[in-house]
């Protein structure tokens, strides 16, 4: 039996993301990966905070963490009030 599904109506697709990384990345790959914010947390995992412009993007980011070889832990969207940007960080 095959299902149909409405089109859902454009929407913005941009968003904050926070990508949760088994171990610790060190700030030189920050230029690699892009504009992002790596934060080092206290639990010895690393979180990648970053504005995605659309999914094709997040998924090209993604590509580049698999290609890491670091084991992925999670991948949220966050609102922009939640998400640790570089600004913070400085």
């Amino acid at each position: 039996m095959s299902e149909t599904h409405a089109i859902p109506e454009y929407h913005d697709e941009s968003g904050y993301y926070e990508i949760r990384l088994k171990g610790q990345l060190n700030d030189r790959w920050a230029e690699w990966l892009g504009e992002i914010t790596i934060t080092l947390e206290e639990d010895g995992n690393t979180l990648l905070t970053c504005l995605v412009i659309d999914q094709a993007a997040l998924h090209g980011l993604l590509k580049r963490v698999r290609d890491l070889s670091i084991p992925l832990l999670s991948v949220n969207f966050v609102r922009p009030d939640q998400a640790r940007t570089q600004e913070e960080e400085r």
